[in-house]
């Protein structure tokens, strides 16, 4: 049975439509509280490694452009908390796939911790040489995150990036957006920041 909080046709609607949709309360506050204890104990252990931007062997770490921390799932695959979220993320997989015909294979997601202070510059989550990620998928798990805390995923609307919507990192919210498609960035936090952050991959056949 599925933990899904919101119409799952109401949200395949709004990304045909518009290609993003922001849902709030989207799981169970058990589940939310369940992923941040998770989240916070793994942090804790030191388990997290500095986030890195490209790919590859052009992958390195460039402070100037992110300064998160971030941790696999897949590491804690048997926790819990991450079974359940990750069986969610699932349902909403197979409704996407039904519904829109994008040919979603699997699932990539990390936890993410931003320190006071962390930013994310404006970027595109596709790679240039891989055109796998599809979905983009943050769902947050800060509880009572203050007005004036900062924080906001800086989504942008148009080509130019001259519209936009900032989205507050209020646990329960999960944002959805087509990877290709708009940039984005995280504004700098004045206190800690979590959040699952994931990208639906679909196959491909592109050897490199």
């Amino acid at each position: 049975m599925t933990v899904l909080q919101f119409d799952l046709d109401a949200v395949l609607d709004a990304l045909a439509d518009k290609g993003w949709v922001v849902i709030p309360h989207a799981l169970p506050a058990s589940l939310v509280q369940n992923l941040r204890d998770t989240c916070l104990s793994v942090w804790q252990q030191g388990l997290f490694h500095e986030a890195a931007t490209g790919r590859a062997t052009g992958q390195a770490r460039r402070a100037e452009i992110r300064s998160d921390s971030v941790l696999w799932l897949d590491q804690v695959a048997a926790e819990p908390a991450v079974q359940a979220y990750n069986a969610a993320m699932d349902d909403i997989m197979h409704a996407v796939n039904r519904g829109l015909y994008l040919g979603l294979a699997e699932l990539e997601s990390h936890f993410a911790v931003y320190p006071a202070g962390a930013f994310y510059k404006k970027h595109l989550d596709r790679f240039q040489d891989d055109d796998a990620r599809t979905l983009t998928t943050v769902f947050y798990l800060n509880e009572g995150w203050p007005q004036g805390a900062g924080g906001q995923i800086r989504l942008y609307l148009d080509d130019a990036c001259s519209e936009y919507l900032d989205i507050e990192p209020e646990a329960g919210t999960l944002v959805l957006f087509l990877s290709d498609r708009f940039w984005h960035e995280v504004l700098p936090a004045r206190q800690q920041r979590l959040s699952v952050t994931g990208w639906y991959r679909r196959r491909t056949d592109r050897v490199l």
